[in-house]
């Protein structure tokens, strides 16, 4: 998978119970675009956050949209927006949405966290940012706890199946009325009821990661509405979720050998200058972790799928990277495992709700996980209960696990891990892998080529899939090119600024 943040998995005891550490969510075929016409532009009342601290110009509201947008009738879902009002408003040009990603990643949280990343377009828009439905205060999904399965050493096919239906129950029963409706689709209709609500006659758009398939499919359903359009850190519009894991893995593993090449060149690095050496011992760190972790004074430990975790994350930016070679340092001479926590090893989520401070609503521990599982599922046509059987899972594993290892020995594992999500589910909607030529204007699309979550060949896919794209290549490193690269963002605000948008594909060299 390819998100705002890699996700963290366990080793489980045996091949398939390795792969089956995500778990399922219920999902329908989200509808294409002969749905119903919408209906008049709903009001949103502005107050205050939900969460605290936030910007003090920051106000937030709600706006309702329908659950089911091929069918109204069946109830409705309250979307939670925030906004920070145009700086410049002699010179406003409306909003601009955001979205930094995921699925399973709150909009209003990262705005509130980073306003000033956007500074130069808030000078003239109204910075939007919206909590997709099922996640955050937007009618959260949840399966009551760890989404984890609970298998005894060497279990079969058949108990994994049964314990992955198991969890799904529990999705099912923690989520309520909304989890058949979450997807991609689903969300891209509720950005042109936001947009409507906001009083713009087009979308005004900025989405990275998965963002950018939001943005791709609003502009697929609402290609007359849709305005300035940038998608940065391109995700993929084709591909099942297994080559989607496996392209992934072999982007991680580019993304590892970049860094371990920079590394050979600092002083200090604790793996030498001789990069081939380097991965063969990391590697072993992670097989020797999986086997003893590493333990700290307080009790902490870091075990190998830690530790791939703990380097996937600090992959997204080589701002990380110095940290990421001290904490292998510390972690190969068998030190205290914080440095490797501090870059984002996983933390199982807790049972039950978290309280919100200072503000009415909850949101489920454990929404990140199941929204992320929810909306890559519905929005995948491949599964279904007929295709869930345990020989056949048995078979599959068996044949992937050697393509997946020789991608990446290191994240194949975890990636592999991904194919199993949506087994046993109804099929998700083949509305996004139909996406051809939809005649929206032409928008801006940024790929970086060392980028560990969404590789570049996806952004060359996906512009040729929209038809109407310019790309900048970004010839750096990490996930996303914007803020990153001062040539990057220079193209970026000039089209969504001014409109200006240049003809071909466009080089933005590395950052030093």
């Amino acid at each position: 998978m390819h998100r705002s943040r890699p996700r963290g998995r366990s080793r489980g005891p045996s091949r398939v119970a390795a792969a089956c550490v995500l778990v399922l969510a219920c999902l329908g075929a989200a509808p294409g675009p002969s749905s119903p016409p919408p209906a008049p532009a709903p009001a949103v009342r502005w107050g205050e956050c939900p969460e605290r601290p936030v910007p003090d110009a920051m106000r937030c509201g709600t706006v309702q949209v329908p659950l089911d947008h091929a069918a109204p009738g069946k109830g409705t879902a309250e979307i939670a927006l925030a906004r920070i009002p145009a700086t410049n408003p002699e010179k406003r040009l409306g909003s601009l949405l955001l979205n930094f990603g995921g699925p399973g990643a709150p909009g209003i949280a990262s705005l509130a966290a980073d306003p000033d990343a956007f500074a130069e377009l808030g000078e003239r828009y109204d910075l939007v940012a919206f909590d997709p439905r099922g996640v955050g205060h937007s009618e959260p999904v949840s399966c009551g706890g760890s989404q984890h399965t609970a298998l005894e050493e060497g279990a079969d096919a058949a108990a994994v199946l049964a314990a992955l239906r198991a969890v799904v129950r529990s999705c099912e029963l923690a989520s309520g009325p909304v989890l058949p409706y979450v997807g991609t689709v689903h969300v891209a209709r509720d950005m042109d009821v936001i947009r409507r609500a906001l009083g713009d006659k087009k979308l005004n758009y900025l989405g990275f990661s998965y963002g950018t398939r939001l943005g791709a499919v609003y502009a697929a359903q609402f290609p007359g509405t849709t305005g300035r359009m940038v998608l940065d850190g391109v995700d993929s519009l084709t591909e099942p979720l297994t080559e989607q894991a496996l392209v992934s893995a072999r982007g991680q593993q580019r993304a590892l050998e970049n860094f371990l090449t920079w590394c050979a060149h600092q002083y200090g690095c604790v793996y030498g200058t001789n990069t081939r050496t380097a991965r063969e011992k990391v590697e072993a760190l992670v097989t020797r972790l999986d086997e003893e972790p590493l333990v700290g004074h307080d009790g902490s430990y870091v075990t190998g799928q830690d530790l791939v975790y703990a380097i996937g994350a600090a992959l997204y930016s080589p701002l990380m990277w110095p940290a990421l070679a001290d904490a292998l340092k510390t972690a190969e001479r068998g030190g205290d495992p914080a440095e490797l926590l501090q870059l984002g090893a996983p933390v199982e989520p807790s049972d039950g709700e978290e309280e919100v401070p200072d503000g009415p609503g909850k949101v489920p521990a454990d929404n990140s996980e199941a929204a992320l599982v929810a909306v890559s599922c519905a929005d995948d046509p491949d599964r279904s209960d007929e295709k869930a059987g345990a020989a056949a899972v048995e078979k599959e594993m068996e044949a992937l696990e050697e393509e997946f290892l020789k991608a990446s020995k290191i994240f194949g594992p975890s990636q592999l891990s991904t194919v199993l999500s949506c087994y046993g589910r109804p099929a998700g909607t083949d509305f996004i892998r139909r996406i051809d030529r939809p005649g929206a204007p032409r928008m801006l699309l940024v790929g970086t080529r060392g980028d560990p979550a969404t590789p570049y060949e996806w952004t060359e896919e996906t512009a040729e899939r929209l038809g109407s794209a310019v790309i900048v290549d970004y010839k750096g490193d990490g996930h996303t090119g914007y803020g990153s690269s001062p040539c990057v963002s220079e193209y970026v605000d000039r089209f969504l600024l001014s409109g200006r948008l240049p003809s071909g594909t466009r080089s933005c060299p590395a950052v030093e």
